[in-house]
C-alpha cells in the first residue's frame, strides 16, 4: 500500500495489533482451511513476489514450497509482526509501494496479493495490474485472493463514489472509526481485465466468503 493513500495507510498502521482477528471469524474457519491447502501448491517452485503482505499470514503457507520470497507492505508496523512469524531465509519482507514494484535484476516467476485488489480503487486498476506485470516474466502465474460480500459477516457498504469505488466503516478496539475503501469486484470485472490483454488463461473461483482469480502474464 503506498504511503500516498494517507487514510488507508493509518488505518493499517492503527490495526496492525488486531490484524489477524479476522482470520478468526467462525463462519469463515472452513474456507480458510481449503485456502490454506490450495494456495501453495499454486506458489510452489516458483519465486513469489507477495504484494501487500500485511502480517505475513498468508506468507507463512507460501515460503515453505517457494524457491525465493520478496514480501512487500507499506506499513513497518505489520511488516514487524511478519518478519516474527517467517523467519524462513528464503523469504526477504520490504518496506514497498503497491503502484511501484521493485526491480530486482530478475523477473518473478509468480505473485500473490491476498486482501489487497479490494483496496486498489477501479480507476487505478488497469496501472495496478500493469505494474504488477512489468515486475513478473512472461508466462508468470498471478493469484489475486479477496472477499465476497457476505451480509451479516462482512462489514457494511456505507458509501459509493463517482468512480463506483465502495466503502466501509471500520471500527479498531479503540474505539477510532476508519472509513476505508473496499470493493468487491465481479467475475466479469475481473475476466474483462484480462480480456483487455492484461492476462490469459484467466480462472475464477470461489469459496463462501472469499474469491480467487489466476491468470498468467502475457507476452509483451
Amino acid at each position: 500500500m503506498p504511503p500516498s493513500l494517507s487514510p488507508l495507510h493509518s488505518y493499517y498502521a492503527a490495526r496492525a495489533g488486531e490484524y489477524d482477528r479476522v482470520y478468526l471469524k467462525p463462519e469463515r474457519q472452513s474456507d480458510l482451511r481449503e485456502i490454506e491447502q490450495w494456495l501453495p501448491s499454486a506458489m510452489a517452485g516458483a519465486t513469489v513476489l507477495e504484494v501487500a503482505c500485511g502480517t505475513g499470514y498468508w506468507t507463512q503457507f507460501i515460503a515453505p514450497v517457494a524457491s525465493a520470497v520478496v514480501a512487500l507492505d507499506s506499513s513497518s508496523e505489520t511488516l514487524r509482526i511478519a518478519k516474527e512469524r517467517v523467519a524462513a531465509p528464503n523469504t526477504e519482507f520490504r518496506i514497498g509501494d503497491a503502484y511501484a514494484l521493485p526491480r530486482l535484476g530478475h523477473p518473478f516467476s509468480a505473485a500473490f496479493a491476498g486482501f489487497w485488489f479490494s483496496h486498489v480503487p477501479v480507476e487505478r486498476q488497469r496501472e495496478f495490474v500493469l505494474g504488477l506485470n512489468s515486475a513478473l516474466a512472461p508466462g508468470a502465474r498471478v493469484v489475486l485472493l479477496d472477499n465476497l460480500f457476505v451480509a451479516g459477516s462482512s462489514s457494511a457498504i456505507v458509501d459509493r463514489d463517482a468512480n463506483d469505488n465502495t466503502y466501509q466503516d471500520r471500527t479498531l478496539s479503540d474505539g477510532s472509526i476508519h472509513r476505508v475503501l473496499k470493493n468487491f469486484p465481479s467475475e466479469a470485472q475481473l475476466h474483462a481485465l484480462a480480456e483487455a490483454g492484461l492476462g490469459k488463461s484467466p480462472r475464477y473461483r470461489t469459496w463462501q466468503y472469499y474469491w480467487a482469480f489466476e491468470y498468467r502474464v502475457p507476452e509483451p
